[in-house]
C-alpha cells in the first residue's frame, strides 16, 4: 500500500531549481533512503513534505488525502514526524521532558508514552540526565525518541548517523529494524553502508531531480549512480 506520494513536486528559489518535478512513492511498512550529493535537494525536498517549506506546484497525498497545503503541524497530526539534519534537543531540560513536551504535543498519555520511548532507544536510564551532558550520540537517539513519542505512521530521518561511532551506528540500525514494524521510515543518509544494510528502496535526487529509483542492487549496479554519486 502506498503511504506517501508527490506528483510533480517543485519548489525554486531564484535561480536554483532546488526540487524540480519530482515523482515520489513511498509503500507503508518499508525503510525508504534518500540519496544523492550536497545540494542535490535532499533536505528541500523532506521540508516539503513535512511543511516547512511551502510547495510551489506539485500534489503531495498521505494515506490517500491531499496534504499539499496543510500546514506541518497538522501533518504532524496526520503521522509524519520529522527529525532535523542537526539535532533539536533543549539542552537546559532533561531527558525525559525533552520527550514529554513531543508528547504533550500530540496529546498522549505524558509519563507512560514518554518512558516507551525512551526506553525504545535504550536511553530510560537516562531520564532525569540533563540532555545536553549527553554525548553527541545519545543526542540523536534522544532526537529519534521525541519522533517516537508522536507514534508516528512516518518518521524521516534526516543525517541521523552524521557523527557516530561506529558502536552508535550498530545501534541505530538495530532500532530501526526494530521500529519499521510500525512506522514506515524514510531515510536521507550519506552513510551508503547504512543505506545498502538498511534500505529496501533508495531513490536518487541529483540536481533537484530524480536520477533513480530501485532495489539497492538496482542503484549499485546503475550507471548514472554511479558516475554520479557513487564514484563506480
Amino acid at each position: 500500500m502506498t503511504l506517501l506520494e508527490a506528483r510533480g513536486l517543485t519548489r525554486h528559489f531564484g535561480g536554483l531549481k532546488a526540487v524540480d518535478g519530482v515523482d515520489f512513492d513511498l509503500a507503508e511498512g518499508e525503510v525508504h533512503a534518500l540519496i544523492g550529493p550536497n545540494g542535490a535537494g535532499k533536505t528541500t525536498f523532506v521540508s516539503l513534505l513535512c511543511g516547512r517549506i511551502p510547495v510551489q506546484s506539485g500534489v503531495i497525498r498521505f494515506d490517500g488525502a491531499d496534504i499539499t497545503r496543510l500546514p506541518a503541524h497538522s501533518r504532524v497530526r496526520r503521522g509524519i514526524a520529522y527529525t532535523f539534519q542537526i539535532t533539536q534537543v533543549f539542552a537546559n531540560l532533561t531527558v525525559f521532558d525533552n520527550v514529554a513536551l513531543a508528547v504533550q504535543r500530540r496529546g498522549g498519555p505524558l509519563d507512560g508514552d514518554t518512558r516507551a520511548a525512551l526506553a525504545r532507544v535504550g536511553l530510560a536510564d537516562r531520564a532525569d540526565q540533563r540532555a545536553g551532558t549527553l554525548s553527541y550520540g545519545h543526542q540523536r537517539l534522544l532526537e529519534i525518541a521525541m519522533g517516537l513519542a508522536l507514534h508516528p505512521r512516518l518518521l524521516i530521518l534526516d543525517e541521523p548517523t552524521q557523527g557516530l561511532a561506529n558502536a552508535e551506528i550498530d545501534t541505530f540500525k538495530a532500532l530501526v529494524r526494530q521500529i519499521v514494524s510500525d512506522t514506515t521510515v524514510l531515510l536521507i543518509e550519506h552513510n551508503m553502508d547504512v543505506v545498502m544494510d538498511l534500505a529496501h528502496r533508495i531513490t536518487v535526487l541529483n540536481f533537484g531531480e530524480v536520477l533513480s529509483s530501485g532495489t539497492p542492487d538496482a542503484i549499485r549496479a546503475n550507471p548514472a549512480v554511479q558516475a554520479a554519486y557513487l564514484g563506480g
